[in-house]
C-alpha cells in the first residue's frame, strides 16, 4: 500500500450506486455505453501517472501459477458517505484464448445483486481502465462491508469467462478523504462449485514450528442459510477432545456469503500436533443473543479428521511457515 498524490484533471467518467436505488443522468455530449451498469454519470478522469512508483517492480515480478495481478484505489468521504473506488489497471491476465478482451464487475458486499461495470478492453492482458466508481455507504457500516472485483473476458463469440477475483473487506482499511489507498492484489481463482448442504468455509493454515505457533486465517463462507441475522466464526483448539481455546471473528450481518479474512494463532508445541485438531463453527447470532450454529468443520490428524479435513492438516505440518488454503464443507455438528 501506498500513498497516491491528489485527483486532478478530472475529465473521465465516474459511476454511481447508491444504497436505495441505482439512477442515471447523462452529461451532455458524453458517452453512455455503460453495458449493464444500472446506473452512472460522467464528472472527470485521473492522470494514471501519479499512481506511478519508480521503485515499484509489482507489474513484474508475479509468482509461480499467478493468474492476473489488479491495481486500484479507495477513499473514503466521511461527509457525504461515498465510496470511492478508482480502477487503475490489471496485468498478466490469464485468458482461455489467444487474444483477451477484460472488464471488471465491482460489488459492494452484502449487496450481489447489483454492481458497477468498467468498459471492456480490447485484446489486451495488461489493460488501462482508469475508471472511476462511487458506492453510496453509511460510515456506521462501512466496517462491515467488502469490496468484491471480478475479472472477466469476452470471447469472439461475446461469452463472458471469469478470470479471477478480489476480495478486500473495509475493516482491515483506514480510509479516509485525505490520502487515497493505492492497491494491488493478485487475483485468486473463483470457486465455481455450488455450495453445500448447509454452506461452505474458506480459511488457511499454517505452522511455524521454530515459534511453536498454529495460525488460522478465516477468509470467508458461502451459502449460509440464514436470514437477516449476524454471523460469525468460532474457532476452537482442541487437544485429545480437550478444550484448550477458542477465538471468534467479528459477526458480519445479513449475509449468506461473508467475509472475513481475520488471522488467530495458538500456542501449539510441535510434538502436540498429533493430538491437536481445531473445529470451526459457524454461528448465527440471533437478537435475543440466542446463538446457532450453521454448520462446523473439524481438521487435524487421522485421529480426528478424513478427506479433505487431513489432507489440509498434513499439507499444513508437510510446509512449515507456508500458509494453506482451502474450501471446505460444512456439516451439522451431532448432539
Amino acid at each position: 500500500k501506498i500513498h497516491a498524490q491528489d485527483w486532478i484533471n478530472l475529465t473521465n467518467e465516474e459511476q454511481i450506486q447508491e444504497d436505495n436505488e441505482l439512477y442515471m443522468t447523462p452529461q451532455p455530449g458524453s458517452r453512455s455505453s455503460f453495458h449493464s451498469l444500472a446506473g452512472a454519470y460522467v464528472i472527470g478522469s485521473i492522470n494514471p501517472e501519479l499512481y506511478k512508483d519508480p521503485e515499484d517492480n509489482s507489474e513484474t515480478n508475479f509468482p509461480e501459477g499467478n493468474i492476473g495481478r489488479l491495481w486500484f484505489s479507495v477513499e473514503y468521504e466521511q461527509e457525504t458517505e461515498r465510496l470511492l473506488v478508482f480502477l487503475i489497471k490489471a496485468r498478466n491476465l490469464q485468458a482461455p484464448a489467444d487474444s483477451c478482451s477484460p472488464f471488471v464487475k465491482i460489488y459492494l458486499l452484502p449487496d450481489e445483486r447489483r454492481f458497477l461495470q468498467s468498459k471492456t478492453k480490447c485484446k489486451t492482458s495488461n489493460p488501462h481502465f482508469d475508471e472511476n466508481f462511487v458506492f453510496q455507504a453509511s460510515s456506521k457500516t462501512l466496517h462491515q462491508r467488502t469490496l468484491k472485483f471480478l475479472v472477466f473476458h469476452t470471447d469472439k463469440q461475446k461469452r463472458h469467462h471469469l478470470l479471477g477475483q478480489v476480495i478486500l473487506p473495509l475493516r482491515n482499511e483506514t480510509l479516509t478523504s485525505d490520502s487515497k489507498l493505492v492497491i494491488w492484489r493478485d487475483l485468486e481463482a473463483e470457486n465455481l462449485e455450488p455450495p453445500s448442504e448447509y454452506g461452505d468455509i474458506q480459511f488457511s493454515l499454517s505452522y511455524n514450528d521454530y515459534l511453536g505457533r498454529l495460525s488460522v486465517v478465516v477468509l470467508r463462507a458461502r451459502g449460509l442459510k440464514l436470514q437477516d441475522e449476524s454471523v460469525y466464526v468460532k474457532v476452537a483448539l482442541m487437544n485429545h477432545n480437550k478444550f484448550i481455546k477458542c477465538k471468534k471473528t467479528a459477526a458480519v450481518l445479513g449475509s449468506p456469503n461473508p467475509v472475513y479474512n481475520e488471522s488467530f494463532s495458538f500456542k501449539t508445541d510441535q510434538k502436540e500436533l498429533d493430538t491437536a485438531s481445531l473445529s470451526l463453527s459457524v454461528v448465527q447470532k440471533a437478537e435475543d443473543d440466542k446463538s446457532h450454529q450453521l454448520g462446523r468443520v473439524v481438521v487435524g490428524p487421522y485421529m480426528y479428521a478424513r478427506g479433505r479435513e487431513l489432507e489440509h492438516w498434513n499439507e499444513m505440518t508437510s510446509k512449515p511457515k507456508e500458509l494453506v488454503k482451502r474450501w471446505h464443507t460444512l456439516a451439522v455438528a451431532p448432539n
